[in-house]
């Protein structure tokens, strides 16, 4: 039986990654992996994290199993950044659950979105491309529409378009900061917009706040899940410590779920185990603890805090001199300062990406999205001089 299955692509970025290491020139460089690097193109592991990894190889007695919900101690540290306020629990309305990484947080998101009857997940296009594949996988019909306008700005009247023909069984996933692949976020105004777009709406907001932190602070990135969460009665909110306490290989995610009243949020999360416990049973547990015990001390977050500002004020230099450079050929890399995280979509063909690896080194997606991380103030004079060579 198992011959009858139709061989696969590759994964186009895993494709991309072998290609570049096995590239001999020594100024290669690569924008496609989706990972921090340092103005030295390391990804390190952050200081705080190795000092909650000593402690919990010290003080840790145990590796029994946690259940379905993981580690709720890192799941409940995590809820005052997310939701802020005295009462990050809004009333008891709120509570989560461990995930193998954001992914894990997304998947268990739209699968419990089916199970309580949505059928459709509006989403705007471009977008993180597991996105799409996560909701064929479960059966769900996508329903897209634009999320930037051409001038680089995030196209507000397209998702109200979305939302305005949104019915009851629909959801709509947002991307809550630092958008993956275009770095075009919706700024507070459109938020206030979006928040009072849903209010009374029919369609359960799902937002993804995979990269909090990394774009203008812990609490500017969370502007817009908390003005969506603060207008409606029911969302989904899906986390990754991924990135901004960079534990990739660990798989560090939470899922949240805010309900109508507090009787339904025990069904709600009831369901959430449910499912998690036929997908992957429990979640690893050693990065989510390292995460708990970094944000149970003092010391250790601030550590930390420190660590992430460092990050993004690196981000924000490699965007400031690439918006500098302004028109360079036919690419406009203005837009590019006044977008957030790490990633960017440029405007250009096959052709032309093929041109930057062959000629120049340079790796990126095939669509043009690059990792403006891959980027330090050593190679970025050479990236900006190649994409004008090959967009002129």
């Amino acid at each position: 039986m198992l011959d009858r299955l139709d061989q696969q692509p590759p994964d186009a970025l895993l494709a991309l990654i072998k290609l570049h290491d096995a590239d001999p020139r020594a100024d290669k460089i690569d924008l496609g992996v989706g990972v921090y690097r340092t103005g030295q193109g390391e990804t390190p592991v952050f200081g705080a994290i190795k000092a909650a990894e000593q402690k919990l190889v010290k003080e840790q007695d145990s590796k029994s199993y946690l259940g379905p919900e993981g580690d709720m101690g890192f799941v409940h540290a995590l809820m005052p950044y997310i939701f802020d306020g005295e009462d990050p629990t809004i009333g008891g309305r709120i509570d989560g659950m461990q995930t193998p990484g954001g992914t894990g947080a997304v998947r268990l998101a739209l699968a419990l979105a089916k199970a309580c009857g949505v059928s459709r997940i509006l989403m705007g296009i471009p977008s993180w491309p597991n996105h799409a594949q996560i909701i064929k996988d479960l059966g769900l019909e996508l329903v897209t529409f634009a999320h930037a306008t051409d001038d680089g700005a995030a196209d507000l009247a397209a998702l109200e378009a979305a939302l305005s023909d949104g019915r009851e069984g629909d959801a709509v996933l947002l991307h809550g900061c630092c958008h993956n692949p275009t770095g075009v976020d919706y700024t507070p105004a459109q938020w206030d917009d979006i928040a009072q777009l849903l209010e009374g709406s029919p369609v359960l907001p799902i937002v993804d706040l995979a990269y909090q932190g990394l774009g203008h602070g812990m609490d500017e990135d969370a502007y817009g899940a908390r003005r969506v969460i603060a207008a409606v009665p029911e969302a989904l909110i899906a986390y990754s410590c991924d990135k901004n306490f960079g534990l990739y290989r660990d798989r560090v995610g939470a899922l949240y779920a805010m309900t109508a009243d507090t009787e339904s949020l025990a069904r709600v999360m009831s369901n959430g185990y449910a499912l998690a416990r036929a997908a992957w049973s429990m979640p690893p547990d050693h990065g989510a603890a390292a995460v708990r015990l970094i944000l149970e001390d003092e010391k250790l977050t601030a550590m930390w805090q420190d660590e992430l500002d460092q990050m993004r004020a690196r981000i924000r230099q490699v965007r400031d001199r690439l918006g500098t450079a302004g028109q360079v050929g036919s690419v406009d890399l203005t837009p590019l300062a006044h977008q957030n995280g790490m990633f960017a979509t440029l405007p250009l063909d096959k052709d032309q990406i093929a041109e930057l690896r062959s000629e120049h080194g340079i790796y990126m997606a095939g669509s043009g999205r690059i990792n403006v991380a891959g980027l330090t103030m050593d190679n970025i004079e050479k990236f900006i001089h190649a994409v004008s060579a090959v967009a002129s």
